[in-house]
């Protein structure tokens, strides 16, 4: 315990010098640029002081060997004296490893600082946690919208030091909250903004490398029934040890008739061997939740000592509480019990372990603590994993001051955005358009030339819709919207393994979509190139379908295409659907996008002057 928790000591000691208070701040890069410079400073020093303890440590060892010669030399000194130079030693031992652990809770800190303006300079991607093993090309929209994979929104957003917390943030993203939790976690976000202390704090748990809490194992091991004799068990274990011991004491010390231990001994192997399967499963189980299980304790232990006013954050609070100690001392109580069972590896230690009935006693002691304390296990995953994940949207709303939440309208559908950008595009070129879907206009049908910025105003409109309805600040001047279901077509691929061409990935998906459809929120669908692996002549008619069965199921969207001919099919729609586009102009014989959206139909095409510009002889 005590070396587990004594850089949180030192941390807590010299916060009154190199660490602020937690108050709103409007210019992150400023403020981690000025952390940065005091934590590189702090461990500068700390580096000093390494080298200082280490060569302390050799000029008392040089020293301890000087008076060791002087000492063999009858008459010059005394052996007491070798006491001086020993206690020296063994302080400079203990004052090393502290400085060693703060110097490495002050490493992780730089890095922390150094990721955080790496993202404010658009550095990030590659960084980070990519949330790959969340990616499912069946899911409606996350591959289409970059959710998961290097570059993506789940690295740019994630904070999250448990796998529990990765896990919550990636169902956020994956899954459009309801109008009352978007709400709820707005003002939780709103709250946890300002906490750069707790979210510095959080990143330093755990060890440089990625270790992680899986909480369905932990979970499923908690509920497991406890054995009706349990106590029985643990009493009769202790008995015979103690019986073990006093007939080897008799034996050795007082003449005791040998007999006696040997069949105590014989007694305690059909009893170890009688809970043997028991005992197995036990270590099977918490063996390799060790490391997990210290990284719990100690993010439990940075939310335990933070105090929350809006309602969710003090209901997610309020779930780590319980009766008798912390959350974080009972999880680190179950470590040490784990590492006591570890122990009776130790070649030395397993004759004494097997007399003691170690294994069997450690594990039934396990038994104990998760009778007493495992159903609380899956209560306090649920409230840390959310807890991680509104940090890791607090971390993103600290980050990007001048981004708004969105207002979350309860009427629908309804997508209005103003001055809409793209949060995975650098700011510097990001080009902002305005989006309004809803009211008389639904759909929007999208035309443009070859790289003209149609896909990426989906992708735009998307990953809006996704930030707004996980609870986070979008990348707009503002944004009004109602819950929606989301679907896209924007990134559908055919498959060599499965036999489906896009055109048949692409109608599936659209079957997905429908469905969607007519569930109970209204659908946000995102077309990019309708049917473009087909003929003109079933692309008009099977596209100008599909969007009638939308319109009349209530859902709004863009639909993007080459084919003019489609564009026909907003004028059938109107008022109801509209023509927007994207256009590009030559300049000094090079094709120059400005990525502006602008109403009507474009007037001319880019593809041949595409192919001339890559050397294609056209």
């Amino acid at each position: 315990m005590s070396d587990q928790r004594a850089p949180d000591l030192n941390l807590q000691n010299k916060k009154e010098k190199w660490m602020k208070s937690t108050v709103p701040l409007t210019d992150p890069y400023n403020e981690y640029s000025q952390r940065l410079e005091a934590r590189r400073a702090e461990a500068a020093r700390l580096s000093c002081l390494d080298r200082n303890i280490g060569n302390a440590r050799l000029m008392t060892v040089l020293i301890g060997a000087g008076i060791g010669w002087f000492a063999i030399k009858p008459g010059l000194l005394a052996v007491w004296w070798l006491a001086l130079p020993g206690i020296v030693f063994v302080g400079l031992v203990f004052s090393h490893e502290r400085v060693r652990r703060a110097s490495r809770l002050v490493q992780r800190s730089v890095a922390f600082y150094e990721r955080g303006i790496a993202r404010l300079e658009d550095r990030w991607s590659g960084q980070g946690e990519p949330g790959t093993d969340f990616l499912a090309s069946e899911h409606p929209y996350a591959q289409d919208l970059d959710l998961f994979g290097q570059g993506s929104l789940f690295e740019l957003l994630c904070a999250a030091r448990t796998h529990g917390g990765e896990y919550t943030l990636a169902g956020w993203l994956r899954t459009p909250a309801s109008l009352e939790e978007i709400r709820a976690r707005q003002e939780a976000v709103e709250e946890l903004r300002s906490k750069l202390d707790l979210r510095e704090l959080l990143a330093l748990r755990g060890e440089d490398m990625r270790v992680g809490v899986h909480p369905e194992q932990l979970v499923t091991w908690a509920k497991e029934p406890a054995p009706q004799e349990l106590e029985r068990e643990r009493a009769t274990a202790a008995a015979l040890v103690s019986l073990t011991v006093a007939t080897l004491v008799g034996w050795a010390g007082f003449a005791l008739n040998p007999l006696f231990f040997l069949a105590v001994l014989g007694v305690e192997g059909i009893f170890a061997f009688r809970l043997r399967t028991r005992v197995l499963h036990i270590i099977a189980s918490v063996t390799p939740a060790n490391r997990d299980l210290r990284l719990l304790a100690e993010v439990l232990a940075c939310f335990e000592a933070e105090h929350f006013t809006c309602p969710r954050l003090v209901a997610l609070r309020t779930a780590l509480d319980t009766k008798g100690a912390p959350p974080s001392q009972q999880i680190e109580r179950l470590g040490r019990l784990i590492n006591l069972l570890e122990s009776r590896n130790n070649q030395l230690f397993i004759p004494i372990a097997a007399l003691l009935l170690w294994t069997t006693q450690i594990a039934l002691a396990i038994e104990a603590w998760r009778r007493m304390s495992g159903p609380a296990i899956a209560r306090w995953l649920t409230a840390i994993g959310e807890l991680e994940a509104l940090c890791s949207l607090a971390g993103y709303a600290y980050e990007h001051p001048v981004d708004p939440f969105p207002e979350i309208v309860g009427e629908g559908p309804w997508f209005k955005g103003e001055g809409l950008g793209h949060p995975l595009i650098p700011d510097t070129r990001c080009v902002r358009n305005d989006v309004h879907l809803g009211g008389p206009v639904r759909i929007l049908i999208v035309s443009g030339s070859n790289m003209s910025g149609k896909s990426t105003l989906l992708r735009t409109v998307g990953i809006n819709a996704v930030l707004a309805m996980a609870g986070a600040p979008v990348r707009a001047r503002r944004l009004r919207i109602s819950p929606l279901a989301l679907g896209a077509t924007v990134r559908i691929q055919d498959s060599l393994q499965t036999g489906s061409s896009h055109f048949y990935a692409e109608i599936t998906r659209l079957r997905v979509l429908m469905d969607l459809a007519h569930g109970p929120r209204p659908l946000l669908f995102l077309l990019d190139e309708i049917f473009h692996g087909t003929n003109s002549h079933d692309r008009q008619i099977g596209a100008e379908a599909i969007i009638r069965s939308f319109l009349k199921r209530g859902a709004i969207g863009l639909v993007t295409t080459h084919d003019l001919a489609l564009t026909r099919v907003a004028e059938s729609l109107a008022p109801q659907a509209a023509n927007v586009c994207f256009e590009d102009h030559l300049e000094n014989g090079q094709l120059v996008f400005d990525y502006h959206m602008r109403p009507g139909v474009v007037r001319k095409s880019n593809a041949l002057a595409l192919m001339r510009a890559v050397g294609l002889e056209v």
